[in-house]
């Protein structure tokens, strides 16, 4: 066994009581279908409101104690199967030198975009993972200890594509047309953007489960604003070689892979492509028909989703019933429930406790009566 190895063994991580997340992502079977939420620990939690009112975003992100604490609020609140620490997908720009802010009215900035190729000379581009992102690490340990083996803990990065579209868009686009002209007027300099980044995601990957992840998700958020053509050329390569690699490195160090998450949002035109990369899980957006995309991926990969964020507004009766609308058309085998994308900030906290006991109500009853059939 490597010293590094034996210095993760002795991180003496809690015995893990509920692994319902794991096994559905592996393929294993369930007692019932293991549910988490995107965003679950935000700005709908009134819990999580008042700690904001004392730290920026980026404050709390980069305070492992902090990002500890609301990591575990939803959980505290939910019978959830999975946390995922508080963090952004923006800390990558960071670690390459780029100014990146939460304005309260706007979202995320970036005061200095990049603009034209040039520009990629004021990146960082051989930065220390370890030691531009130890706060993550340190966060994703303390959580690790803290949920004392309730529930597993995710973590996460955005893909090449999404964080190169923000680092030259300077913020959330409804276009991209910006990125998307890099594309098209350098497609040279971006590639070379994009490998920069997949390095970066790659090592930062790795090091999260050497802190103690234990499943990973990457986020593609802006899929949808390419063409069939465009997601090939430019995000799919590094989609595939960042799950390649992560668990190449992970096996390097003696240090046993975890399942990892795809999540492509309207990237339903790439489907197929994405079921072949080898990550376990495929996360689904609300606009994919469930029998449809499992048509598409086969019976092998598990199915992540899809639940519209919007149908938590409805009343309790009309959640429950599209609930279970929802897991009768996945079934039980292979499934990991979620929303479609990120709750939203204005929704009421006890919508999110329908839903998640709605989820584990429903599928163990499905279940049971397959079993006694």
């Amino acid at each position: 066994m490597s010293s590094e190895n034996a210095n993760l063994n002795n991180y003496g991580f809690p015995t893990l009581k509920n692994d319902l997340i794991l096994r559905a992502a592996k393929g294993e079977s369930v007692d019932r279908v293991p549910v988490w939420i995107m965003r679950q620990a935000g700005r709908y939690l009134p819990e999580f409101r008042e700690i904001r009112t004392k730290q920026s975003f980026f404050e709390l992100c980069q305070n492992p104690q902090l990002a500890c604490e609301v990591t575990l609020m939803p959980i505290d609140r939910y019978d959830l199967d999975a946390a995922i620490i508080f963090s952004d997908i923006l800390v990558v720009p960071q670690a390459l030198g780029m100014i990146v802010e939460m304005l309260p009215t706007k979202g995320p900035s970036f005061p200095a975009p990049l603009v034209v190729p040039a520009d990629l000379e004021k990146l960082n581009k051989n930065c220390d993972v370890k030691k531009e992102l130890k706060y993550v690490f340190d966060a994703i340990t303390i959580t690790r200890h803290a949920l004392n083996g309730k529930v597993p803990l995710i973590g996460f990065s955005g893909a090449p594509w999404t964080l190169m579209s923000y680092m030259i868009e300077g913020g959330g686009s409804n276009t991209q047309s910006k990125a998307k002209a890099w594309l098209y007027k350098y497609p040279e300099e971006s590639h070379e953007l994009l490998k920069i980044l997949t390095n970066v995601i790659i090592d930062y990957l790795v090091e999260q489960v050497v802190a103690g992840a234990q499943l990973l998700q990457v986020f593609e958020s802006h899929a949808g604003s390419l063409d069939n053509q465009l997601f090939t050329k430019f995000a799919l390569p590094y989609i595939r070689v960042i799950s390649k690699l992560v668990r190449e490195k992970l096996r390097e160090r003696n240090v046993e892979p975890v399942p990892m998450i795809i999540f492509a949002k309207d990237g339903h035109f790439v489907l197929e492509e994405l079921s072949q990369s080898h990550y376990e899980v495929v996360g689904l957006d609300w606009t994919i028909k469930p029998k449809q995309a499992r048509q598409i991926v086969g019976e092998s990969i598990t199915l992540q989703g899809n639940f519209d964020p919007c149908a938590l507004y409805a009343n309790r009766d009309d959640l429950v019933k599209l609930t279970r609308d929802m897991l009768q058309k996945f079934g039980y085998k292979n499934y990991i429930a979620n929303l479609g994308h990120g709750i939203y900030p204005d929704m009421e906290p006890e919508s999110v406790k329908i839903f998640v006991d709605a989820v584990h109500k429903i599928s163990q009853e499905m279940i049971q009566n397959d079993a006694n059939k």
